[in-house]
C-alpha cells in the first residue's frame, strides 16, 4: 500500500486548529473579571462581552506539539491538553510583551494594556499563565501516564524560565550600544527557539516516546525556534507591510537589535562602522532609516541572515534524520521546517 502524501503546511497548520481553539476557549470561560480580559485578548470576545470570531496568527507552536505526537505515532487526541496549555502561555508572553514593547495592536486589534492600562493587563498576563498550568495538568484527566504528564509540565516550566531570561536580555539590548552574534543567540534561544523546543518535546512526550526520542525532538524544535527568530528579524527589516502587518523597516525604526543588525555591527569596518555608530546613538529619523537600509544591503545583511536561518534549518533536519518517525509525519516536520525559513509573513 502507498503511502499517504505530507499534508501542505497550511493543511498542517489547519488540521490542528480547531480543537485546541475549543479547549482554549472552554478554559478560559471564567465567571471572573480578568477571565474577560484573557478572551478579549484572545480576541474571543469583544469589550461588550460578544462572542468574536476569534485568534489570530498560525498556531505555530501547539501545530508543532501535534505533529510531534502523530510522528512518534502517538495518538493525537492525548496530546491536545498540551498543545492547548503551550498556546496559552505563549499568549501570557505576548500579553506581557505588548506592555514591554509599548505596542498599540495585534493582529489588528488594540493591545489589553491599551484597552484596560497596565496593571489590569499584567494581570491578565499572569492569570493566563495559571490557565497554561492546570491545562498542561488535564493530560493526565485523559489518560496519559502521571509520570509523563509531569514531565510535560516541567518542560513547559523550563521553557518558560529560559523564556523569560531571553526577554530580560532583549530589552537590556535596548540601552546597549553594541551586542555580539553570541549574545544574540544566547537571547533568542531563550526567548524564542525555547518554547518552540518544548512544544516537540513535550508533544513526544504525550506521544509515548522513550526519552531519547523526547529530548531529539525538544533539540530539533529549539533549532527550528532559532531559525524562525532570525526569518522574523528579516521580516521586521524587510517584510512587506501588507503581508507582516507592520511597516517596512519597523525594528530599525524602534533600534531593535535584530539579526541583520547585529550581523552588520560584526562585519562593519571603518568609516561603514564608524556611521553605523553613529545612526544607532542618534534619534533614529526617516532619513536615518533609509541609511541604515543602505547600509545593510552594501554589507549583504539579507543574504547573511537567510544563512543563517536556513544553517539552523539545516541542524535541524539532521537531527530528524536520526530518528524513527513516522514517514508522512516525519515529511510534514520537514515541510514546516522549510517554510520557517522562506515564510514571508
Amino acid at each position: 500500500m502507498t503511502a499517504p502524501e505530507p499534508a501542505s503546511v497550511d493543511e498542517v497548520l489547519s488540521r490542528y486548529r480547531q480543537p485546541i481553539i475549543d479547549i482554549m476557549r472552554s478554559t478560559l470561560s471564567l465567571p471572573l473579571d480578568h477571565g474577560r480580559l484573557m478572551r478579549q485578548h484572545m480576541g474571543y470576545e469583544d469589550e461588550q462581552g460578544n462572542s468574536a470570531a476569534g485568534p489570530g496568527g498560525k498556531m505555530l507552536r501547539p501545530a508543532l506539539c501535534l505533529l510531534a505526537c502523530e510522528a512518534v505515532d502517538g495518538d493525537v487526541a492525548r496530546a491536545f491538553p498540551a498543545a492547548a496549555a503551550i498556546e496559552l502561555l505563549h499568549n501570557f508572553t505576548l500579553i506581557h510583551d505588548d506592555i514591554e514593547d509599548a505596542s498599540d495592536t495585534r493582529h489588528g486589534r488594540e493591545t489589553l494594556w491599551r484597552r484596560h492600562g497596565v496593571p489590569l493587563a499584567i494581570n491578565a498576563g499572569d492569570g493566563m499563565f495559571v490557565r497554561a498550568q492546570l491545562t498542561m495538568l488535564g493530560l493526565e484527566q485523559i489518560g496519559v501516564p502521571a509520570d509523563r504528564a509531569l514531565e510535560a509540565a516541567r518542560v513547559l516550566n523550563e521553557a518558560a524560565v529560559l523564556l523569560c531570561e531571553g526577554q530580560h536580555a532583549d530589552i537590556s539590548f535596548e540601552s546597549r550600544d553594541r551586542v555580539s552574534l553570541s549574545e544574540y543567540e544566547a537571547m533568542i534561544a531563550g526567548k524564542t527557539a525555547s518554547l518552540i523546543g518544548a512544544s516537540a518535546q513535550i508533544g513526544a512526550i504525550a506521544g509515548g516516546a522513550d526519552d531519547a526520542t523526547c529530548r531529539a525532538l525538544g533539540e530539533f524544535g529549539r533549532m527550528l525556534g532559532m531559525a524562525f527568530q532570525i526569518q522574523d528579524d528579516v521580516l521586521g527589516v524587510w517584510g512587506e507591510s501588507a503581508r507582516t502587518g507592520k511597516p517596512v523597516a519597523d525594528d530599525i525604526r524602534s533600534k531593535k537589535k535584530s539579526f541583520p543588525v547585529v550581523w552588520a555591527f560584526d562585519h562593519a569596518r571603518g568609516e561603514t562602522g564608524s556611521r553605523l555608530d553613529h545612526l544607532y546613538a542618534a534619534d533614529m529619523t526617516e532619513s536615518a532609516v533609509e541609511e541604515v537600509l543602505s547600509i545593510l544591503d552594501e554589507l549583504g545583511a539579507q543574504q547573511a541572515s537567510g544563512d543563517a536561518a536556513g544553517l539552523w534549518r539545516e541542524d535541524a533536519l539532521r537531527v530528524l534524520d536520526r530518528l524513527s518517525l513516522v514517514p508522512e509525519r516525519q515529511r510534514e516536520l520537514e515541510e514546516l521546517a522549510n517554510f520557517i525559513v522562506t515564510r514571508e509573513a
